[in-house]
């Protein structure tokens, strides 16, 4: 860079500031500004000195020392009103329109008194009059200035003087000015009226440095107050990339961690602050400052209120923070930035809207946004004891609770039976009572409840009730089974399978004891199939059949309205299609998996269905009905309702999400995509299916052009995408994917290194065409992020795999652009000449090889036609600007030889090729004007007249754009033609 060594020159400084302004924000580029401003005055030159101070206090508006802008302006004004003719016509403009940053700049340090600004509001309101210009931008200050203080009726006047006075080169920026409008709009309480305003940048019509990045940051809270839970979380998604790496952007900034704090999103609060810890410290623009540690406080608290109070923070530097200590910090410090304010303003207004804002509470309980988020799990809330006083009232209503819902399989029914066992500590119980108790804490302790199942299987033997004594022990044999002990459970359920029918045969016990301890009998049975060697099924599979309709023989018809048998019925049938689907009927176990969940729905027991319904999901997918196996999730997903573990939702999202992305409602697709990682999340399976569901969602926003939210969650995938859990397909797909969206949002170097990545892993695979294709868009990438020599090799390296691959269209597509990157080299015409011509020899060569099929032919044809034509392009540029006129003709006829070459072609694939056609005849056409041919040019811009149906009426016109297009080109030839005859 010049300014190493000093800059030795006026066009030597004017390079070197242009490159600083390229810089990031941040003091290294205000440390540079400063230098070259030091290096201007030794020149002489006055404007030098003018354009280095201007510099400097752009750099300096655009950074968080916005305090040090002040100094050059002072001198620029000086400057000015002494010698106004060392100022050219752009330094003019920029002296008069810093002014408005200077005015509304002093607003945002508190230590400029409020005398000064109204003086500084004068003198712009009495320079803006002598210059000529609209009073719309004095007003917008005026407006500004009102708006800070709190004086809402001069505010209001202020605002509608600014948007009745005209418009002119003073004025904001378009989407400036919309920003300022909404925002005033949202703190007035019209945040319809504010997000109406803000559309126009929202949508992309108006854009700057610094938009749509504030706007997008600023409509977060009011898009939250009013529902619209999708654009916030898109607004967010896409404005924090935008503001992540912009220092001077500290308030958008905080308005994203303010949504965070405001939508459950807690822990990404936490992340964000960890990015940008300076924040909470730099004091060169206490009003951002103000707003960074109110929100702060807001994220702190909410936290203190979730119970995780404890927990570490990032925090400014030199000590360790928790939650607790940071929000007490960053109110102390927003408060007393807030009475700096005020005692300035004389008012009240900064403090009581800081005060408002920490005082915000949640909008929304939850709003999934897509990104890898570490679950802020509260403390497990303590369940405190029954007090006895309350015990012997209480108890007999607890039990007759309890039994109602086990009696009717609740999903809470253990639960109660627990608040029974609490409550009844210290009070008599008669055995049956006590029996249930030890029953319900045996099954909500699983692998550990054995032996309270035996204790409860005495204390039913002790109540009168054998048969529930038998099923209390085939209970706990079940558990023996899941725990690995297969064999000795089937010995010890085979004795009480003995007992309970010797039972039943006498009227000792009834169809309910009976069917338990049937179906504790064939689960055990089931366990041994599961566990079976694929060779060893066949020996276990008819036992467990026959167990299973030995369930069903019971208690088929027999059920009435007791939904214990009901169940029982539902579940041999889910069994009975686990056994189909082993022996490979795939069909009946569908059909058996239908009656299942059906029966457990009927029962007025939808929860239980929801594992069938899943399961039938998967083999209706397997069976080729997409149509069936989405009606199965979404069954499952409605009766599984608010009981369903947080990662079972997570895998019905996910499958959902397949199926639906695979008939292409990509907008649906990506809201279960989005529910599925959210869920994942919450399961602490976020590495794991997380990561697959933000690859998928990823994907989805992708297929809807949602380029920079699709960028912000594949690149929050990629961390936990291994080739070991996920398979290499889905890190290529994500990398892939990533690379094309950074292509769209002109993130050209970031996309190259993404596809890059993606080739690396493709190379090892045996098909190598996603290999080539990535190397190909790599090359893309390069090229548009200015790197020419990296775009040649990585283009070379495609070629070379499309030549392996025998795919001529690639290769010969490389090899184009390998010569449009030679031309733009120094001495690169040779270069691209010879690699254009290659390109040509490849068509040729393929074409008189090619045994394939016509419409293949004609593709390889039409290939040949476009590289002609692009070889004549070429050579037109190829023409440097000193040449002979005799060696720039030779050129020309050159040119002119390979778009004729191109015309024959495409006319040779008749009317499929016309438009390529008609732009080759036009390509000609002023090829043959430059040649001082206008006769021919004329030829052929009738032959485009003609080609579209002529101006003279004949044949039958085409009306597209692409005809109206190439008419009015020929036209204007034909007239530009008909002068030079003339």
């Amino acid at each position: 860079m010049d300014g190493d060594h000093g800059v030795t020159g006026f066009d030597a400084l004017r390079r070197a500031m242009a490159e600083n302004a390229e810089e990031p924000e941040g003091p290294a580029r205000n440390a540079r500004a400063e230098q070259l401003l030091a290096e201007a005055e030794q020149l002489n030159i006055p404007l030098a000195v003018i354009e280095a101070l201007g510099h400097q206090l752009k750099v300096y508006n655009y950074s968080s020392e916005k305090a040090k802008m002040f100094v050059p302006f002072a001198r620029l004004l000086r400057m000015w009103d002494e010698r106004p003719e060392d100022f050219d016509e752009y330094e003019t403009h920029s002296l008069h329109w810093v002014f408005k940053w200077m005015t509304t700049g002093m607003l945002d340090q508190p230590h400029i008194p409020l005398a000064a600004m109204e003086k500084w509001l004068g003198e712009m309101e009495h320079r803006y009059r002598l210059a000529g210009h609209s009073e719309r931008a004095v007003r917008s200050a005026e407006y500004s200035v009102a708006a800070h203080v709190g004086d809402l009726a001069r505010a209001e006047r202020a605002y509608a003087a600014w948007l009745a006075a005209d418009r002119d080169d003073m004025a904001d920026c378009h989407a400036c000015e919309l920003h300022e409008q909404g925002w005033w709009q949202s703190q007035r309480g019209r945040d319809e009226e504010a997000l109406e305003l803000w559309a126009p940048v929202l949508e992309g019509e108006f854009t700057c440095a610094h938009e749509p990045h504030a706007v997008l940051a600023s409509s977060l809270t009011p898009l939250l107050r009013l529902g619209r839970l999708d654009e916030a979380r898109a607004n967010h998604l896409r404005g924090f990339r935008l503001v992540r790496s912009m220092e001077s952007m500290r308030s958008a900034y905080a308005d994203h961690v303010e949504f965070c704090a405001l939508s459950g999103n807690e822990a990404r609060g936490l992340e964000l602050l960890a990015e940008r810890p300076a924040y909470l410290t730099d004091d060169g623009h206490p009003r951002s400052r103000l707003d960074f540690t109110a929100v702060v406080a807001l994220l702190m608290d909410r936290l203190t209120e979730l119970g995780l109070g404890d927990r570490p923070v990032p925090g400014p530097a030199g000590r360790s923070w928790t939650a607790a200590e940071l929000a007490a910090h960053a109110r102390a410090e927003a408060l007393a930035l807030a009475a700096r304010f005020d005692e300035r303003n004389g008012t009240a207004h900064v403090s009581e809207r800081a005060r408002a804002r920490m005082a915000q509470r949640p909008l929304v309980e939850r709003l999934p946004l897509g990104v890898r988020a570490v679950r802020t799990a509260a403390a497990a809330a303590v369940v405190p004891p029954v007090p006895v006083t309350a015990q012997e009232t209480g108890l007999p209503a607890l039990i007759a609770e309890a039994r109602r819902l086990s009696d009717t399989l609740q999903p809470n029914a253990v639960e109660a039976w627990a608040a029974v066992a609490r409550a009844a500590r210290g009070a008599e119980l008669d055995p049956r009572d006590r029996a249930e108790i030890a029953d319900h804490e045996a099954m909500d302790r699983g692998p550990e409840g054995t032996e309270l199942f035996e204790r409860a299987a005495e204390l039913y033997a002790e109540a009168g009730d054998p048969g529930e004594s038998l099923a209390a022990r085939a209970r706990a044999a079940y558990i023996r089974a899941l725990a690995g002990e297969v064999d000795e459970a089937l010995t010890v359920v085979a004795g009480l399978y003995d007992e309970v029918l010797a039972l039943y045969s006498v009227d000792d016990t009834g169809v309910l004891q009976t069917a338990s301890v049937l179906m504790s009998r064939a689960r055990i049975l089931m366990r041994r199939v599961h566990e079976a060697e694929e060779d060893a099924e066949d020996a276990v599979l008819p036992e467990a059949e026959q167990a299973v309709r030995e369930v069903l023989a019971l208690v088929e018809g027999r059920t009435g309205d007791d939904v214990r048998l009901a169940a029982r019925v539902a579940e041999a049938q889910a069994m009975l299609a686990e056994l189909a689907s082993r022996t490979g009927d795939v069909e009946a176990a569908a059909e058996l998996f239908t009656w299942a969940a059906a029966g457990f729905v009927e029962a007025g027991l939808p929860w239980f269905a929801v594992e069938y319904e899943a399961r039938l999901a998967a083999l209706l997918h397997h069976l080729g009905d997409p149509a069936g196996s989405e009606r199965a999730l979404r069954a499952a997903l409605e009766h599984g309702g608010p009981h369903l573990e947080a990662i079972g939702r997570a895998q019905l999202r996910l499958q959902l999400a397949e199926l639906v992305g695979g008939r292409g409602d990509d907008e649906e697709a990506a809201e279960h995509a989005l529910e599925a990682a959210h869920w994942a999340d919450e399961a602490g399976e976020g590495p794991t299916l997380g990561a697959l569901a933000r690859h998928q969602l990823g994907g989805f926003l992708l297929r809807q052009g949602r380029w920079a939210e699709a960028a912000e969650v594949l690149e929050s995938a990629l961390p936990d995408l291994s080739a070991e859990t996920h398979g290499d397909g889905a890190v290529v797909q994500t990398q892939w994917w990533l690379g094309d969206c950074l292509s769209e949002l002109g993130e050209h170097r970031e996309a190259a290194e993404r596809r890059l990545q993606a080739a690396e892993i493709a190379r090892h695979w045996p098909e190598q065409h996603d290999h080539a294709t990535l190397a190909h868009l790599a090359a893309e990438s390069l090229g548009a992020a200015g790197l020419p020599a990296e775009a040649d090799r990585a283009y070379a390296r495609a070629g070379g795999l499309w030549r392996e691959l025998g795919n001529v269209h690639g290769l010969i597509r490389s090899l184009r652009a390998r010569a449009w990157l030679a031309l733009r080299a120094e001495d690169g015409a040779d270069t691209a000449r010879e690699l254009m011509a290659e390109a040509v020899r490849e068509c040729e060569v393929a074409l008189g090889e090619t045994q394939a099929e016509e419409e293949a032919r004609q593709r390889l044809v039409g290939e040949l036609g476009y590289t002609h034509r692009q070889f004549g392009d070429l050579l037109a540029r190829s023409v440097p600007e000193d040449a002979e006129d005799d060696s720039i003709r030779a050129v020309l006829e050159e040119s002119l030889a390979q778009v004729v070459e191109a015309i024959v072609v495409f006319a040779s694939l008749g009317e499929h090729a016309l438009d390529a056609r008609t732009g080759a005849e036009l390509a000609a056409g002023w090829l043959a004007a430059d040649l001082s041919r206008p006769a021919e040019a004329a030829a052929r811009a009738r032959a485009v007249l003609d080609a579209y149906g002529g101006s003279d009426g004949s044949g039958e016109a085409r009306d597209d754009e692409t005809a109206r297009t190439r008419r009015a080109e020929a036209e204007q030839m034909l007239g530009l033609m008909k002068e030079q005859d003339g």
